[in-house]
């Protein structure tokens, strides 16, 4: 597993925090999507492809910056 997610090694965490802040909640009015997405998810309501695939896109650096974290936090346990 460590082989797999070498790569979000090398990203820092600054840069994680705003590529999650911009992309991952824009567009920021009237609601971000993400938020939007996860709603639609939670009330069943998330059907359409290009709902799927905005979930996946606004989604993924929040997937990526928890991943980050977990590793960061197992590099200092380790320490």
């Amino acid at each position: 597993m460590k082989k797999y997610l070498a790569w979000l090694d090398n990203i820092s965490l600054p840069t994680l925090l705003i590529i999650a802040a911009l992309l991952g909640l824009a567009p920021f009015s009237p609601e971000p999507h993400v938020w939007e997405k996860l709603k639609m998810l939670a009330d069943g309501s998330l059907h359409k492809p290009i709902d799927i695939f905005d979930l996946f896109l606004h989604g993924t650096p929040w997937v990526l910056l928890g991943l980050k974290l977990v590793r960061l936090q197992g590099v200092s346990k380790k320490a």
